[in-house]
């Protein structure tokens, strides 16, 4: 959420930005406006408590002396009235107020390029060579071949956009979940977190998912509860509401959950297989950091992703998002993109991206230089660290042999009981 003093004092600041992203139009002159009404409200209304409290000692001090004092307390009880009528009004204003500004984006970074749509994304740099593969087969070929996918009996269970691994997928699956979660944990200085998977409407305002996307999420009914899209959720928002100390910073996170999307607005768009799914394993990344670390943050954050297809052997690229590309709450945000030889592109396997304060603004998430000083907001990053479907994709796609079977990346098969090779039964 922006600061109300920033769009106040500085709308031009927020405004340019904002058409960054694509010329939409915020109403951040509604919003000003609105503004201005509460705070004229709120300045009657203060004048008036101070005149009612004034008339409080008068009308306290006559009554000492025996004087009439009812047109006074009379003075008082309109007073009051008009005093209770302006908290309704403020109470509403303030609700309104919060509203619009919950429906307005973050400003993209200054570094963040411009564009008007993906097209515009910069690429930053490439690792690893692209396998040179004879008709490759898509994944989807290659699991139900090997019998470790089996896309149909899942359908027949939950419909479509689902998976049902079996056998050595299952084992794969487990397998880089726990190597990236070793690798974050041992190497990189996170903490693992076991979150839940289901939180309140408050904790997905928290971090941007609400109001704006509630078609891409999941609600149980008669409970005010929704299912994860993803473990930044939960992990951002365990210090909501917080003053986290300075020498606590940067506090570092990671987590394997399950999330659950919608994918309303993809109609489409990957319809088989593994790329865009209702419900996929992912290992977050999540970061709280002092404002004047973050920028350094993104880069070592975006580093502990890309480390991940460094050992796995994948090649990949790193893809700085255009302003009309960057997510809702992103000021900045890196893809990383791995090679899918069956499409013969990159797709986005982990996607980083600092925040500024912007989430912990609407989380009141802040932190405290010193005893002394005026508590600060923190900046919040997020990344996959990695999208683990999309994973078992990249391994089974680039590593697949000519009989069919598929070669298991050196840095897996301790989690996979030394198997080197995934083979039809």
């Amino acid at each position: 959420m922006l600061d109300i003093r920033l769009v106040r004092e500085t709308p031009d600041a927020v405004k340019g930005p904002l058409s960054r992203r694509g010329g939409a139009d915020y109403g951040i002159d509604a919003i000003i406006s609105l503004d201005a009404e509460r705070r004229d409200i709120q300045r009657r209304n203060e004048e008036l408590l101070r005149q009612r409290n004034e008339m409080s000692k008068k009308i306290g001090e006559l009554k000492k002396s025996g004087q009439d004092t009812e047109a006074l307390q009379a003075q008082m009880r309109t007073a009051g009235d008009v005093i209770k009528e302006n908290e309704g009004k403020l109470g509403e204003l303030e609700n309104d107020l919060r509203q619009r500004l919950l429906l307005i984006p973050n400003l993209p970074h200054p570094s963040t390029p411009d564009g008007k749509s993906e097209e515009d994304n910069v690429e930053i740099r490439r690792w690893g060579a692209i396998p040179a593969i004879i008709s490759p087969k898509s994944h989807v070929e290659i699991g139900e071949e090997l019998g470790i996918l089996d896309f149909k009996r899942a359908a027949k269970l939950s419909g479509a956009r689902f998976a049902l691994y079996r056998g050595a997928g299952a084992l794969l699956e487990r397998a880089l979940i726990n190597f990236m979660l070793d690798l974050h944990t041992r190497e990189r200085g996170y903490t693992e977190i076991l979150p839940p998977f289901m939180v309140t409407s408050e904790t997905m305002t928290g971090t941007g998912q609400l109001p704006k996307f509630s078609a891409d999420l999941f609600k149980l009914e008669g409970a005010d509860l929704w299912l994860i899209p993803t473990a930044e959720v939960p992990l951002t928002n365990i210090h909501a509401g917080e003053i986290l100390e300075n020498e606590n910073l940067p506090l570092k996170t990671v987590a394997h959950t399950p999330c659950f999307r919608s994918e309303a607005g993809s109609y489409g768009k990957d319809t088989t297989g593994l790329i865009r799914q209702h419900q996929f394993n992912k290992v977050e990344l999540v970061k709280l950091v002092r404002p004047e670390e973050s920028d350094s943050e993104l880069e070592s954050l975006t580093a502990d992703a890309e480390e991940v297809l460094k050992r796995l052997g994948l090649a990949y690229r790193v893809i700085a998002l255009c302003s009309a590309d960057i997510g809702f709450s992103s000021a900045r945000t890196y893809d990383l993109e791995v090679w899918v030889p069956s499409q013969n592109k990159y797709r986005e396997i982990s996607s980083c991206s600092t925040f500024t304060d912007f989430q912990a603004r609407r989380m009141n998430l802040r932190f405290r230089r010193d005893k002394k000083a005026k508590p600060e907001f923190v900046h919040t990053l997020n990344g996959s660290g990695l999208a683990v479907g999309r994973t078992v994709v990249a391994i089974l796609e680039n590593f697949q042999n000519p009989d069919g079977s598929v070669t298991i990346p050196p840095a897996l098969r301790p989690y996979m009981g030394g198997m080197e090779t995934i083979r039809k039964p």
